[in-house]
């Protein structure tokens, strides 16, 4: 399918606190250098998403931004994977970080075969990674859950990342109010709704702990 990328206020603003998340998280591990409290499941995951959503990228030319974002994405989750799995390995958490991503990403793929917006090798790879970014948080998530010890700069880039997310559904609504060719993608906006419902929990506690100046935890 050809879609057409039409940006706004709310789609910049999404793509540069997707940018900003990624930078927060590069900047904590090269400043600590350590890599405990970040979850290599979420990150591979991550790293998947993209793969398999930007097969397109040198036959699908849209546009010089949209081609550096995607160089970018692919490039920096393949970076944060080395620095956790080689560089700072003995930092990293694995006790704890034990979420087996298989649960997550067979039944994506499962959905991705049954619901897609057409039956084709690259469409499915499209739906896929879209119900696969919707969950993979959750590893990081039951991280910090079973960790109870946060930095500042972790929680700030899950926070990025649920607001990333957030920005996109005001995206999507503002397409389908203003533009009359729109009509949106059903598969778009039910995984957007899932992940950023999965971040509502998160952003209760994390603006709870900036407005009460306390350390930030999630309940047990």
């Amino acid at each position: 399918l050809n879609r057409k990328t039409t940006m706004n206020i709310f789609r910049f603003g999404g793509d540069f606190v997707h940018l900003l998340s990624i930078l927060v998280l590069l900047l904590k591990i090269n400043a600590t250098r350590r890599v405990s409290g970040i979850s290599l499941r979420t990150q591979e995951m991550f790293a998947l998403v993209f793969v398999t959503r930007y097969l397109d990228l040198f036959s699908n030319h849209l546009s010089a931004y949209l081609t550096i974002m995607k160089l970018f994405f692919l490039g920096s989750s393949f970076s944060i994977i080395y620095l956790i799995r080689v560089k700072y390995r003995a930092t990293y958490d694995k006790e704890h970080d034990t979420f087996q991503p298989l649960f997550l990403i067979v039944p994506c793929a499962v959905l991705a075969l049954i619901f897609n917006m057409e039956f084709s090798v690259l469409e499915i790879l499209w739906a896929f990674s879209l119900y696969l970014e919707a969950v993979a948080i959750l590893p990081q998530l039951v991280l910090l859950q079973r960790t109870q010890v946060v930095d500042n700069l972790s929680t700030h880039y899950i926070f990025l990342l649920g607001l990333y997310r957030a920005l996109y559904l005001f995206n999507w609504i503002y397409r389908y109010a203003t533009e009359e060719e729109y009509s949106g993608q059903w598969i778009v906006w039910i995984s957007g709704l899932v992940q950023t419902g999965l971040y509502i929990d998160f952003f209760y506690y994390y603006i709870r702990s900036k407005y009460y100046g306390k350390p930030f935890t999630l309940p047990t």
